[in-house]
């Protein structure tokens, strides 16, 4: 495990940049971005920036290609997956919240709202790719300058802290949930406006 890791190290700023291309597509990896930014960071706190910024840039890269993928071809994908149960649940509530379904998960990582279904169903029934890749971006920069400020100041001690902040993390996915269905209960709605294209 730690000769896996160390590998990971070497890789350095490009590694980061590499992984979360490869995350946002949408191809499985081990260890994933979150992990190997604060491994790296611990490992080089002075390219805790370079490295938060093309955890960024490899995200939207990546999201780009997701995007392009599911918008001309996803709806067989999503409707493999939100046919019934679970995933049905997914859509409507993408339909009915729009793209907050997908700035929360991107934003902080959990397991019960799974990221890749609601960007899916973004780019499937056509959201402009300005306004998703804009979403993206303002969940992805607090995400990831935050994993790298720690990283970097805290170093191995990281871990732990986010261990024991877990439920702190999870209250305010719950505060940004409130936040939103009070702001669905005074608009009425906030749902995807669908465009004959992309922006």
């Amino acid at each position: 495990m730690r000769h896996f890791r160390d590998l990971r190290v070497s890789w350095g700023p490009l590694g980061i940049l590499a992984l979360s291309t490869i995350e946002s597509v949408g191809i499985p990896n081990p260890g994933g971005t979150d992990w190997l930014l604060l491994v790296l960071t611990i490992a080089r706190p002075a390219d805790a920036a370079v490295c938060a910024t093309l955890a960024v840039v490899g995200s939207l890269i990546g999201s780009v290609v997701f995007y392009g993928i599911m918008s001309k071809g996803g709806e067989r994908y999503l409707a493999r997956y939100t046919a019934s149960g679970r995933g049905l649940r997914f859509r409507a509530w993408f339909l009915r919240y729009g793209m907050a379904t997908v700035f929360i998960p991107a934003l902080l990582p959990i397991p019960i709202l799974p990221f890749k279904v609601f960007a899916a169903c973004a780019a499937v029934m056509r959201v402009g790719r300005t306004r998703f890749l804009l979403v993206l971006a303002a969940a992805r920069i607090p995400r990831y300058a935050g994993l790298a400020y720690l990283g970097a100041e805290l170093g191995e001690n990281s871990t732990p802290w986010l261990k024991s902040h877990l439920w702190q993390m999870l209250a305010c996915a719950g505060i940004l949930l409130l936040l939103l269905y009070a702001l669905v209960r005074m608009t009425g709605r906030i749902s995807p406006e669908p465009s004959p294209g992309v922006e």
